[in-house]
């Protein structure tokens, strides 16, 4: 897994003349980022451009390696959400298309049909101007938020031309930007960081030229401390020097150390504030798979959670509810952060490494309005998959626990026909052993008997064994049986029209007798009886 980067904050106490000259270089760096926004969508190259601007606007080199970074990141940024964006429109479009032609063969529901043909004419258009704009390369930022420039139209908002323009003007020009490097001192040039005696920071701020006249060359901030992640700084600063004494030396291992330091000055209503962005070494892991494994299967409203042995054999498992619908993004994440700590705090006592599945949940939601039940969609629209695998990984990181993600392809069908009946495990906790077991290399053949498959809902269906073929791979008979079972479960609930619901499974449950044995699908003895 590559180094996460953590980023911390601190607010800053600064002297009238330090806060004149933060604005003054924050304008400044607008000024330019606006700027070189413009050549760039001209066609011209950043490289041809860096000479010109460092002369005609009074900047360093490395302050316009800073803007442009900030630059070609925004941008970078525009072009792939543009992707998502027509990946997306493509789905639902289709997935309207489909519905569309339903609710015409049915006359009652001709008004429902008239409201869906405009929305499709909607999504067409933007889907077009879309592959428009992608096609001709078209970047459209607006510096300052859209939200906000539409605002000045809104007269309950501002009355008075005058106070939204000055809203507007800080926006822009309201942060600076120092890009860090792990073969600068310190880990940034521009910005640098030295160690007071009580442990606290001083920075040092290398001023562009056009502003030396009135605020000389360098600023200095004293006396800064960070509530939280203070040590971590210091520890990067620490690696930083340690680069620099080995350079110094001709030690060739000074390029295993030095740490980047970027620095982030924020203005908002209270003043200014420090962020500080820096890359964490791996750590030392407490876990191993030698001991097993823990899988976790993330649903709309729980994560399954199932502890595994050496062997693959379920010792435990766990249900953690996570029912995000109709919560704020405070509460979700309030949420999110308690039931990661309970998957991390299980997998810290039992010192067994988190297995996930490497899934993009973005594909699952593309289609859910029209193609899911009301239900389905409200808790799928207000279930953030991202948002939990950062929380696991980043609660995991910092404990010590590793953290491994495997090809999700067919675990879901793999434990509802293989494990869910063979141990007593629900659909959910299945796939999660079966997302566990597939870190450990263990190989899924297809099982001798698919007579009892379950529906989920206390009942189950009935497959015939498909024909083996050597010559292919196990997963090509497993795509096979994925159809076969989805359109058997289609048929079996469209005959049973059941009301039946899931009896609510115990939230932990463990597997004494399987703790240590071999797994029971390689089992000589199990298959004799």
């Amino acid at each position: 897994m590559k180094d996460p980067t953590r980023t911390y904050q601190t607010r800053l106490s600064l002297d009238p003349l330090a806060q004149e000259a933060f604005q003054a270089c924050a304008e400044l760096f607008a000024h330019i980022e606006h700027c070189l926004l413009a050549d760039i969508s001209k066609g011209k190259i950043t490289g041809e451009l860096k000479a010109s601007y460092l002369v005609k606007y009074g900047i360093t080199a490395r302050q316009f390696n800073a803007i442009r970074v900030k630059v070609e990141g925004k941008i970078a940024s525009i072009k792939e959400l543009r992707k998502i964006q027509i990946s997306d429109l493509k789905e639902q479009i289709t997935a309207l298309e489909t519905k569309i032609s339903k609710l015409q063969k049915k006359p009652l529901l001709s008004l429902l049909a008239h409201q869906k043909k405009r929305r499709l004419h909607k999504l067409q258009q933007r889907l077009e101007q879309l592959v428009k704009d992608q096609e001709q390369d078209k970047i459209s930022l607006c510096f300052g938020s859209k939200k906000l420039f539409h605002a000045q139209f809104d007269l309950e908002a501002y009355k008075i031309h005058e106070e939204w323009l000055e809203s507007w003007r800080h926006a822009r020009t309201s942060e600076i930007f120092f890009l860090g490097s792990r073969d600068e001192t310190s880990g940034n040039q521009t910005c640098t960081a030295s160690l007071e005696e009580d442990n606290r920071l001083t920075l040092r701020i290398r001023l562009p030229n056009a502003l030396q006249d009135k605020f000389g060359k360098h600023l200095t901030i004293s006396h800064l401390f960070f509530s939280y992640g203070h040590q971590e700084i210091l520890t990067s600063l620490e690696d930083c020097r340690q680069r620099q004494l080995l350079a110094g030396a001709k030690d060739p291992n000074y390029i295993n150390h030095g740490q980047a330091l970027t620095f982030r000055f924020k203005h908002d209503k209270k003043g200014w504030r420090l962020f500080v962005s820096t890359s964490l070494p791996t750590p030392q892991w407490k876990t191993h798979k030698d001991k097993g494994v823990i899988g976790v299967d993330i649903n709309t409203d729980h994560l399954a959670v199932v502890e595994t042995d050496r062997f693959g054999n379920p010792i435990a498992k766990k249900t953690i509810p996570l029912n995000l619908y109709g919560k704020t993004k405070e509460q979700s994440l309030a949420l999110i952060g308690d039931a990661c700590a309970q998957v991390v705090g299980q997998a810290e006592q039992a010192l067994k490494p988190l297995i996930l599945e490497d899934l993009d949940f973005q594909k699952k939601k593309q289609s859910l309005r029209e193609t899911c039940s009301p239900s389905q969609s409200r808790k799928l629209s207000s279930f953030s998959y991202q948002a939990i695998l950062t929380h696991l990984k980043s609660r995991a990181f910092s404990k010590q626990i590793e953290v491994k993600q495997v090809n999700p392809t067919f675990t879901s069908v793999i434990g509802r026909m293989k494990f869910a009946v063979r141990y007593g495990l629900s659909i959910h906790h299945a796939a999660a052993l079966c997302i566990g077991r597939r870190s450990l290399n263990l190989s899924e053949k297809i099982p001798r008997h698919l007579d009892k498959i379950p529906d989920g809902k206390d009942s189950h269906v009935a497959l015939s064994l498909p024909v083996r073929n050597r010559g292919k791979h196990v997963w090509n008979q497993w795509r096979d049986l994925s159809r076969k079972v989805l359109a058997a479960l289609a048929a079996h609930f469209r005959a049973k029209r059941s009301s039946s619901t899931l009896k609510a499974a115990p939230e932990t449950e463990t597997f004494p007798g399987f703790v240590g044995e071999i797994p029971t699908c390689e089992s000589l003895a199990a298959l004799l009886g």
